[in-house]
């Protein structure tokens, strides 16, 4: 019996209301059935005013956000233009196209996904959902964002923990960032 040993698992979500934005992530780190970490920072603040969150196979992650901070650099204050340069990259570079790892990335005009196909999406309701307790907090934010009156900040931490409650590779530890 064979055993995937693959470091990975996490929640990442984004939620956008009115003038507001947050990222939040979960602390999780697994490698195979066992938590290598509790306590991880998934979410970071580049520049003053970009968001991003990471999800996949950890190395693979963090060669992903050093890629997008470089192309950020190179394109200051042009989210879009510094996501489609990396996902170009992605496609074209045989390295790249390995690496198994999604991107949330968000400024406070606009919010897009990076994914491992190298394909950038703007998603619908204002709201992110990456990692593999995606589906669950994604549906967690939508219903509090449509039926509440919440903020996105406390929408983002209230979706996660419904989220680590059904995710077995998702936990309570969350990091967030805001740009409000």
């Amino acid at each position: 019996m064979s055993q995937n040993l693959d470091l990975h698992g996490t929640t990442i979500l984004s939620v956008r209301r009115g003038q507001n934005v947050v990222m939040a992530g979960d602390g999780q780190v697994t490698f195979g059935n066992t938590v290598m970490k509790a306590n991880a920072r998934k979410v970071r603040r580049l520049e003053a005013d970009v968001l991003v969150g990471f999800a996949g196979a950890t190395a693979d992650a963090f060669t992903l956000l050093e890629r997008f901070e470089a192309k950020l650099k190179a394109h200051p204050g042009q989210l879009a233009k510094a996501a489609v340069e990396l996902a170009k990259e992605w496609r074209t570079d045989r390295v790249l196209r390995r690496l198994e790892a999604m991107l949330a990335v968000a400024d406070r005009q606009q919010s897009l996904i990076l994914t491992g196909q190298g394909d950038v999406l703007e998603p619908e309701y204002g709201i992110i959902a990456i990692g593999s307790g995606g589906p669950y907090a994604l549906a967690a934010a939508r219903a509090l964002l449509e039926h509440s009156e919440l903020s996105a900040r406390a929408i983002a931490e209230q979706a996660l923990v419904i989220a680590a409650d059904i995710c077995i590779y998702t936990n309570q530890q969350h990091s967030v960032e805001e740009l409000s």
